[in-house]
C-alpha cells in the first residue's frame, strides 16, 4: 500500500515536471504567498516576546507620570539613593536616553546613558563579543553597540559615527539575551547628559531589580507612592509592560498585519485550487486512460492530492526559507518613542509555515481529485 502510494506520488511528480512553465509560475504564487505569511508571523512573534510578561521577569521601570516621548520624562537622579532604600530592591540604574525619531519608524537609533560602573553590575547577562568593557568605561564618549544595531549599520570596533546630535567611537559589541539591548547604544551617562538638553542631574527612567518575581507589584506602588508628592511624580511598571504600552502603535500594526496573512493565505488556497482545477479540466482523457489500465478511483485521488502536496510544500518551503534568510540577513528593526524591536525569525515558523502550506495544498486539491474520480470513464474518453 505505502510503495503504491510512493509510485503515485512520483507519478505526480513526473507530471508536473512535464508543464514546467504552469508548475512554476504556481509555486512562486505559492512562495511569496508563504514569504508574507511568515513575515508577519515573525513580527508578531517578536513583538509578543518582547511585551509577554513571563513569571521570571523581575525588572521594572519608572518613568515619569504621563509622559511618553523620552525627551518629555525627566526625573531628578537623586530618586536613585530614595529607590534603592525601598525594601525588595536589590539593583537600580539610572538611564538617559536620546533617540533620533520619537515616532514609530523602521530605522529608529537609540542612545541609553548609563554610569559606567552599573552596568555590569545591573545587567551580567550583557557579553560583550568584540572590544571590551574597560576601553568602554575608559572613554568618555565610547559606545556598546547591540549586536543587532551594529550589524544593521555596518559598524565595527574602532569606528565612528554620529546620529542624533552625537558623535561616538564604538568601544564594543554587546549581545544580550533582551532583544531591547541588541538595538540600542550604550554610553556613558555624563556624556549624554552634557550632550542633550536635560544637563546634568536629570534622567529619563530608572531600571529597577527586584528581589523576587512576585514583589514587582509592592515595589512599584512603594516607588510611585514615594514621590506621588514631588514636584516630578512616578508612574512605575514590569518591563515588559511598559514596552506594550510605549509600543503601542506598533502592536496595532501587528493587529493589522493579521489580516494581510489571513489575505496571502487565502491567496495561495486560491492558486492552488484554480490550477489544480484547470490541470484535472485538461487531463481528461489522461485520468481515463489510467482507470481502464486497471488504476481504481483511490489511486486517482491519491495522485491529484499528491500534486496539490508537492506545489504546496514545494513553494512554501522556497517562501518561507526566503523570509527567514531576508530577516537573517535585513535585520529589520522597528521601533517607537525609544523602544527598538528586531523583527526575529524562528523555528517554529518554518514549521508551521510548511504544515500550512502542506495543507493548503492538500485542502485545495480535494475538489478537482473528487471531480477527477468520479467522472464517468466512457464519458471521460469520449471528451
Amino acid at each position: 500500500m505505502i510503495s503504491q502510494a510512493l509510485r503515485l506520488s512520483r507519478l505526480a511528480g513526473k507530471q508536473l515536471l512535464r508543464h514546467r512553465l504552469r508548475s512554476l509560475l504556481t509555486l512562486f504564487g505559492v512562495a511569496a504567498g508563504l514569504f508574507l505569511f511568515t513575515a508577519v508571523s515573525s513580527l508578531q512573534r517578536s513583538l509578543d516576546k518582547a511585551t509577554r510578561l513571563e513569571a521570571t521577569d523581575s525588572t521594572l521601570v519608572v518613568y515619569r507620570e504621563n509622559r511618553f516621548c523620552p525627551s518629555t520624562s525627566r526625573l531628578p537622579e537623586f530618586y536613585e539613593e530614595e529607590i534603592r532604600a525601598i525594601p525588595g530592591v536589590r539593583e537600580v540604574i539610572p538611564i538617559q536616553i536620546t533617540v533620533n525619531n520619537c515616532n514609530a519608524s523602521l530605522d529608529v537609533i537609540s542612545f541609553r546613558g548609563v554610569p559606567p560602573d552599573q552596568l555590569a553590575r545591573f545587567a551580567p547577562e550583557l557579553e560583550i563579543i568584540d572590544g571590551s568593557l574597560s576601553d568602554w568605561q575608559a572613554r568618555s564618549d565610547g559606545a556598546l553597540l547591540g549586536k543587532y544595531f551594529a550589524s544593521r549599520r555596518g559598524l565595527a570596533v574602532g569606528d565612528a559615527f554620529e546620529a542624533a546630535g552625537l558623535k561616538v567611537q564604538v568601544s564594543g559589541i554587546l549581545d544580550s539575551p533582551e532583544p531591547q539591548d541588541n538595538n540600542v547604544a550604550y554610553v556613558q551617562l555624563p556624556f549624554l547628559q552634557q550632550n542633550s538638553s536635560s544637563g546634568l542631574g536629570t534622567v529619563t527612567q530608572f531600571n529597577v531589580r527586584v528581589e523576587a518575581p512576585e514583589d514587582l507589584e509592592r515595589v512599584a506602588k512603594a516607588i510611585d507612592q514615594r514621590f506621588r508628592a514631588e514636584s516630578e511624580p512616578t508612574y512605575t511598571q514590569p518591563e515588559k509592560a511598559f514596552i506594550a504600552n510605549t509600543a503601542g502603535e506598533l502592536l496595532s500594526l501587528a493587529a493589522f498585519t493579521r489580516w494581510i496573512g489571513l489575505g496571502a493565505v487565502l491567496a495561495v488556497f486560491a492558486l492552488l485550487g484554480n490550477t489544480l482545477l484547470m490541470v484535472q479540466r485538461g487531463r481528461v482523457k489522461e485520468n481515463a486512460v489510467l482507470r481502464t489500465l486497471g488504476y481504481p478511483a483511490p489511486a486517482i485521488l491519491w495522485l491529484v492530492l499528491s500534486e496539490g502536496a508537492l506545489l504546496g510544500l514545494s513553494g512554501g518551503l522556497s517562501g518561507v526559507l526566503g523570509a527567514m534568510f531576508m530577516l537573517q540577513w535585513r535585520r529589520i528593526s522597528m521601533g517607537t518613542e525609544g523602544i527598538a524591536l528586531t523583527v526575529e525569525s524562528d523555528p517554529r515558523i518554518l514549521i508551521s509555515g510548511l504544515l500550512l502550506a502542506l495543507g493548503l495544498g492538500l485542502f485545495a486539491s480535494l475538489w478537482p481529485a473528487w471531480i477527477a474520480m468520479k467522472r464517468p470513464v466512457v464519458e471521460s474518453l469520449r471528451s
